[in-house]
């Protein structure tokens, strides 16, 4: 297999990436056979998977804008993926010009194409670091430096959370990151769940075996587990619910059905 030059020499690419199974979803180019081979097999058992991904990303773009209407200027993007058109960073800057963005992947690839789509924009940056080590992250000389952690951030969680197993003590390092944010800020955060997918759950497991065959679990959590992580946290209206049905902006109605499953929330710190 010919190694692109967008791919850096440290990554195996004869192993599958949930960063670029992810890109793929959303129509990316940036991903391996060896990913969509991945992801077409998950999609046998849950052909609706891109358009969870696609309300994933459309529940993101209406957060960030909700949270730079309430005169958020600073996100943190944890978990962040291969950017694509849309990001964080476009949809922050657009609706406040000087908005700062430090997005946060431990996937080389993500990291790579960040370097690279950031490159002159001096608001927004990426760090190679993992959410189950918040100490990483909140020690970084890049978040230092944009990032003010006695002014309100938006903390962006989407779509990771659930690649976090029990054992790596997801609860405990959302507490920790949260624990170092000022009064007023954000936590977005979006979770898989069995709860709202239109299909049975039996079969429903059988892409989660997919994610499990790649070693990269898929941890489907329920919405009172889900709901654990804002704990502390003043939920915004509507609260926890499924992704469409948040401050949606078309009718819910007209959203694909798969649309509906997991859940996605925004919560206020005191």
């Amino acid at each position: 297999m010919e190694r692109p030059a967008w791919a850096p020499r440290s990554i195996d690419i004869s192993v599958p990436s949930v960063s670029r199974i992810y890109d793929y979803y959303l129509g990316g180019s940036h991903n391996f056979e060896v990913d969509r081979e991945a992801a077409r097999k998950a999609m046998e058992y849950m052909p609706g998977l891109p358009k969870i991904m696609q309300a994933n990303r459309a529940f993101m773009r209406r957060a960030v804008r909700y949270a730079a209407g309430e005169g958020i200027t600073q996100f943190l993007d944890i978990g962040s993926g291969i950017p694509t058109f849309g990001n964080v960073h476009e949809v922050a800057q657009a609706a406040v010009p000087g908005a700062r963005v430090l997005y946060v992947d431990h996937d080389p690839v993500a990291v790579a194409h960040s370097e690279a789509v950031l490159a002159g924009n001096d608001d927004a940056d990426v760090v190679a670091a993992d959410l189950r080590k918040p100490q990483e992250i909140l020690s970084s000389p890049r978040l230092d430096r944009l990032i003010d952690l006695n002014r309100p951030v938006a903390l962006l969680l989407v779509a990771i959370l659930h690649f976090v197993e029990d054992a790596d003590d997801p609860y405990g390092a959302v507490a920790e990151l949260c624990e170092a944010l000022a009064p007023g800020s954000l936590l977005i955060l979006t979770h898989a769940s069995y709860e709202g997918i239109p299909l049975p759950a039996e079969r429903a497991e059988g892409a989660v075996d997919v994610y499990k065959g790649i070693r990269n679990p898929l941890i489907m959590r329920s919405r009172e587990e889900i709901a654990r992580f804002f704990e502390g946290y003043d939920m915004v209206e509507p609260g926890l619910v499924p992704m469409p049905h948040w401050r949606p902006e078309s009718a819910p109605e007209d959203e694909d059905p798969y649309a509906f499953s997991g859940f996605a929330g925004v919560g206020r710190t005191a």
